[in-house]
């Protein structure tokens, strides 16, 4: 049920609402207030972001208890935003405002010429509205053609010629956004992108709280509640945030990106858009998740991709969905019904990891596919050696080894390939051919499920080419995997 619909407050008048017991807050105390309540009961403040619980929402809390105006910091796809808008939880259900006022004019304490005049002319009778808490969030991104207009406000020469006015009667003044988001949350993402004289129109709005509009002699006391998200690299790159108005910011909170594969995996499982059918349909193993999540974190230390830039975690949640849709794709070609993700099917994703890398010089000659499919390999290979015995570089030549007998196996075979739109059951005899592999993952991967087990079978091949003990080559159908040196002594 929509909560906007329902449990209106009944008050609708002045005389009600002083009746009622109602007291007027700040939005920061009732904040606060609300917050104290959250913390006191053992209730999250921020539900649904997670890898922050022991750094920055804590800071956060602090903030906001401290009643200061914040600076979200981070890079790219760090959930800024989305703690941004999670802070409307912590606002009251229903505010009361004088009825038909531009800016939310509190019925007891109102600011502008027209909450004033109202309650003058019908003191006690003075009709309130109620406006919900979803209604109490104001949001803009800050680009180079923002104007102090757009944000203040301005003269409005319709008002006045259809109002017969002069341009002398701060009647013919049109708010601006921040104006009309008095008692509300209001958010200017990507900060440094605004230029740096709209930065000094808001200098009093934050210290003082007023604003100037066009000369006017308008002192309006603003009840607003800011944050402001920001790029560390467009201090730099695009612009910067004056000295001034980061002083007058109350607290810069840093963000990061989640620290371990389980944040990592919950994020993604929360954020990817998956149809119902599609989760019925395509089976993925828990090894398959790691994997995924592996590439961004490859990502975020790879030489080939620009660290300052970020790879964001929309990068994890895109590339889940089309790894969904590349076995979705393969179960319907081949008639089934029912299918589990292949590491081959990694291919699949490529695409949602090439748009959200930026790449620095060294990755532009080996071009964003040829470095997505790098970042693939080396999340095989880091998780092969996280589950599989080491793969030394040096080693004597007659040292025994568990990957002696797959080895062997392909140096006696021809070795085997695996199609992109091979039927799951063709699949997994395939893999079932190659005898000693089974063993092996049995040995190291005691609890794997049995849907599991193709995946990680397909694995340990794709370790063993990373490790250069086997080879692989990409072919239109799909791969195929031979012994290194037995291959290059038949071609010979």
């Amino acid at each position: 049920m929509n909560e906007t619909k329902v449990n209106i407050p009944p008050i609708k008048t002045l005389g009600e609402l002083k009746e009622s017991g109602y007291v007027s807050r700040s939005i920061k105390d009732e904040i606060r207030g609300n917050l104290l309540e959250r913390i006191r009961e053992g209730k999250p403040s921020f539900e649904g972001v997670w890898g922050y619980e022991n750094s920055v929402i804590p800071q956060l809390e602090q903030a906001l208890l401290s009643r200061h105006h914040i600076n979200l910091l981070g890079l790219r796809g760090q959930a800024k935003t989305r703690l941004a808008r999670l802070m409307v939880g912590l606002l009251d259900p229903w505010m009361p405002q004088v009825a038909g006022s531009e800016i939310h004019d509190d019925p007891l304490n109102p600011i502008s010429r027209f909450g004033l005049e109202m309650l003058e002319k019908h003191g006690d009778r003075t009709e309130i509205s109620w406006v919900h808490r979803s209604e109490r969030f104001y949001e803009k991104l800050a680009t180079p053609d923002v104007t102090v207009a757009d944000l203040i406000g301005d003269v409005d020469p319709i008002k006045a010629a259809n109002m017969k006015l002069s341009y002398a009667d701060d009647r013919v003044i049109h708010f601006g956004m921040i104006p009309r988001a008095n008692r509300c949350i209001f958010v200017i993402n990507e900060l440094p992108d605004l230029q740096s004289r709209i930065q000094v129109a808001l200098f009093n709005i934050l210290e003082e709280g007023d604003v100037q509009i066009r000369g006017f002699k308008v002192r309006l006391p603003l009840d607003v509640q800011f944050v402001f998200t920001a790029n560390p690299e467009d201090y730099t790159n695009r612009g910067s945030i004056v000295t001034p108005l980061k002083d007058r910011i109350g607290s810069q909170i840093l963000t990061h990106y989640p620290e371990d594969l389980e944040t990592a995996r919950r994020i993604t499982a929360q954020e990817a858009s998956v149809d119902p059918a599609q989760q019925k349909g395509v089976f993925v193993p828990d090894i398959a998740r790691d994997l995924l999540e592996q590439i961004s974190f490859e990502a975020r230390k790879s030489d080939f991709v620009d660290r300052k830039s970020g790879v964001s975690a929309r990068m994890s949640i895109t590339a889940y969905e089309n790894l969904i849709s590349t076995a979705e794709r393969r179960m319907l070609r081949t008639g089934s019904s029912e299918t589990t993700v292949r590491l081959s099917d990694f291919m699949g994703v490529i695409p949602a990891i090439t748009g959200k890398i930026e790449l620095v010089y060294e990755g532009e000659q080996e071009g964003a596919e040829g470095v997505a499919q790098i970042l693939i390999e080396e999340g095989v290979k880091t998780l092969f050696s996280k589950h599989f015995p080491e793969i030394k570089k040096l080693e004597h030549k007659d040292a025994e080894t568990p990957y002696d007998p797959i080895i062997t196996w392909f140096f006696e075979s021809e070795g085997v390939e695996l199609l992109d739109d091979l039927a799951d059951e063709a699949y997994r005899r395939a893999l079932d051919g190659i005898r000693p592999l089974d063993g092996l993952v049995r040995k190291y991967l005691p609890d794997l499920d049995e849907g599991s087990v193709p995946f990680a079978k397909e694995l340990v091949l794709w370790g063993l080419e990373g490790f250069q003990k086997l080879s692989k080559s990409r072919f239109t159908e799909g791969f195929r995997f031979k012994d290194l040196y037995g291959s290059y002594i038949s071609g010979l």
